[in-house]
């Protein structure tokens, strides 16, 4: 019974599936230069053997490495220094205790009462009227006035910083006619209350004439003139 040529074709696929390779040509070829069949794949073997000997022996390294410094990084942030002697721990004992002594003395001297610091500024000026101008000029001018007055208060550290400093007006025990009265200004701990004599006379509160009474930045600010009484017929 006569095959087909595709019947045929896929008998030989199946043998040549079942058939081991043989590289025919390079055996032949080895064989016409006088190699070794056996000689030569013993010396491949050998050489695969090696490679993979240094490539086992380069893994062990870089392993030694990395479990090197994973050991350093745990030892970091354990602190696993070498234990300290009980000198060393004594010392360290003293050393905490003067800290704490120290931080103690600074809250103590941040918390202790004090007066605050300040500037003061006094506003003077002339009063040219009927009788100053005809008694007097510019070169021979008439005695200086306060017009009003500056004060900056500084309070830094206060302990309470949502509560604004303030200022009220007392009487001036020692003013027998009234000329003069006293100001105040209160803010808390740890800053003492600080006050100024000043005229006795009324504000001018409008802003356009220089009134200012603000606190920003830890400083309190009160600008602040005195009414001019101008003279009309």
């Amino acid at each position: 019974m006569a095959r087909s040529y595709s019947s045929l074709k896929k008998i030989l696929k199946k043998k040549l599936k079942t058939q081991s390779f043989i590289w025919r040509k390079k055996i032949l070829h080895d064989y016409a230069l006088g190699i070794d069949i056996e000689e030569s794949n013993d010396e491949e073997r050998r050489a695969e053997i090696e490679k993979l000997r240094k490539r086992r022996e380069e893994r062990a390294v870089r392993k030694a490495q990395r479990d090197e410094e994973a050991e350093a990084l745990a030892c970091a942030q354990k602190d696993c220094s070498e234990p300290e002697s009980e000198e060393e721990e004594e010392d360290r004992e003293e050393e905490d205790a003067e800290e704490v002594k120290l931080l103690e003395s600074q809250s103590h001297d941040e918390y202790r009462a004090r007066k605050p610091k300040y500037t003061n500024r006094i506003h003077t000026g002339y009063v040219w009227n009927k009788y100053n101008s005809t008694h007097y000029d510019h070169d021979n001018p008439p005695p200086k006035f306060v017009q009003g007055y500056k004060f900056d208060i500084f309070y830094p550290d206060l302990v309470d910083n949502t509560k604004v400093p303030t200022y009220t007006l007392e009487k001036d025990k020692d003013s027998n006619n009234g000329e003069t009265c006293i100001i105040k200004f209160h803010a808390g701990l740890p800053y003492e209350d600080i006050a100024f004599r000043i005229v006795n006379d009324d504000w001018d509160y409008s802003h356009k004439n220089g009134f200012k009474c603000t606190f920003e930045g830890g400083i309190l600010h009160l600008f602040f003139n005195f009414k001019r009484l101008v003279y009309r017929r």
